[in-house]
């Protein structure tokens, strides 16, 4: 226990230390929540949106970017990094072992979601009065289960890719996926709606995001699919995994 606390505090400095990581995955999506909430229109309820307003619909997009950037991007590239460089070798000859360090580095990709959903939530009512999570153990099953699913996605990359090239090669297209589907880079009801329906079963489950948010409760469904892909790609992730 002793090994895995310094293990994660080492990791935390490094995580801190590069300034781009913590700046994309926590400070952008309040950035760009801060840039629309500040034009009036985004804040007046539109029928495009079943009566929301552009910032309570586009909110759950925002916290994609978060579970992206911190599960589809940075876990992989990093562990593909230390495998690369013998660091995971080196650990499993010391009472540190390689498990220790993924574990930290979960911890630290947990820690920075949650923290992101916080400060969107928190500033989103403080600043621009979106409301509350009107189910809040709904909208917090559906965070977990959509980071879940995120995170496995996330170690079968590291698994498969040796290099950091290769993770990166791996990683940026599953990004970019993850990122359009969560309707970052276009509103979702600016997509067919075959697009829309993928989206719904594509990890982070924004569909669930945004019913728990602003409806009663996130399908059941939506729920089950991501808690299968966590299963799965974990599953595999396991298998395939290599220290070295």
């Amino acid at each position: 226990m002793h090994a895995f606390g310094q293990i994660l505090k080492i990791e935390t400095r490094l995580y801190l230390r590069d300034f781009a990581a913590p700046l994309i995955t926590i400070a952008l999506p309040l950035l760009l929540l801060a840039v629309f909430g500040l034009i009036p229109a985004m804040r007046e309820p539109n029928p495009d949106f079943g009566d929301l307003s552009f910032i309570q619909y586009f909110a759950p997009s925002l916290l994609v970017i978060t579970l992206a950037m911190a599960a589809v991007n940075i876990l992989p590239t990093v562990l593909a990094t230390y495998r690369e460089r013998g660091v995971l070798r080196r650990l499993a000859t010391t009472p540190a072992s390689p498990a220790a360090l993924l574990a930290a580095q979960l911890v630290i990709s947990l820690a920075t979601i949650v923290i992101s959903a916080v400060l969107l939530i928190v500033v989103g009512r403080l600043a621009f009065d979106v409301p509350l999570p009107r189910h809040p153990l709904g909208f917090a099953l559906a965070l977990v289960l959509g980071t879940a699913a995120l995170l496995a996605l996330g170690l079968l990359v590291a698994a498969v890719a040796r290099t950091n090239k290769a993770a990166q090669a791996v990683a940026v297209p599953v990004f970019m996926l993850v990122m359009f589907f969560g309707g970052v880079y276009v509103p979702r009801f600016m997509l067919p709606d075959f697009l829309v329906r993928i989206g719904d079963y594509t990890p982070p489950g924004v569909q669930a995001l945004l019913d728990a948010w602003t409806a009663d409760a996130p399908r059941p469904l939506h729920l089950a699919i991501m808690a299968v892909i966590a299963v799965l790609a974990g599953s595999v992730a396991a298998k395939l995994f290599r220290w070295e």
